[in-house]
């Protein structure tokens, strides 16, 4: 076994690679690194922290019995992962497709910098992004997700979703024109009345 600190700047691959050789300390290291993004993903498409949080935890389970048969080169594991969440959260919301969504959005701790204010004011945009985001089709959420928050290239996210990259494209085009129609008349109120 290798120690902590000697694995913070593996890659992803070599991580898995040593979990699945016996060393539990690549699988805290690679959770660390790669749990918060599964479960920011997995909040962002159900919008709800509860499921979200289940979500995290079964594709990272998915990933440890996935461990000794990894083909490295293949796939990148967030690629490989973001698939297993994106197929999660679809399962879950065809099994709760009339249950309320909470809209509950887990703002960042203050760092002292920022007022009050300005604190409410982020969360509410926060909060308002969620909202829109929970008001496009799976689909258009799902990429502009993918694009736009979590800054994948559109090959990688055709890859997860399972689609061409053209059409990726317009999945995000599509999705981005509707969120800007839906949070447009909310400007003024999220404090962007200077930003025309």
């Amino acid at each position: 076994m290798m120690p902590l600190d000697s694995l913070t700047n593996a890659s992803d691959e070599a991580l898995l690679v040593l979990f699945a050789n016996g060393d539990p300390k690549a699988a805290v290291v690679l959770t660390h690194r790669l749990g918060p993004r599964v479960f920011a993903y997995g909040f962002r498409l159900l919008g709800d922290r509860t499921e979200a949080e289940d979500v995290a935890q079964e594709a990272m389970l998915r990933l440890w019995k996935t461990a000794p048969d990894w083909r490295p080169g293949e796939a990148k594991i967030t690629t490989w992962l973001f698939r297993v969440v994106s197929n999660l959260c679809i399962d879950r919301k065809r099994r709760y497709r009339n249950r309320p969504v909470s809209l509950e959005v887990g703002a960042d701790p203050p760092d002292g910098a920022d007022s009050v204010d300005e604190t409410l004011q982020q969360k509410a945009r926060s909060e308002a992004l969620q909202a829109a985001l929970l008001d496009l089709p799976d689909r258009q959420r799902q990429a502009v997700i993918l694009r736009n928050i979590e800054d994948l290239a559109n090959p990688e996210i055709a890859s997860i979703m399972g689609i061409s990259v053209e059409a990726v494209e317009s999945l995000t085009a599509r999705g981005k024109r509707a969120l800007s129609k839906i949070l447009n008349d909310q400007r003024d109120a999220l404090g962007f009345e200077n930003d025309r």
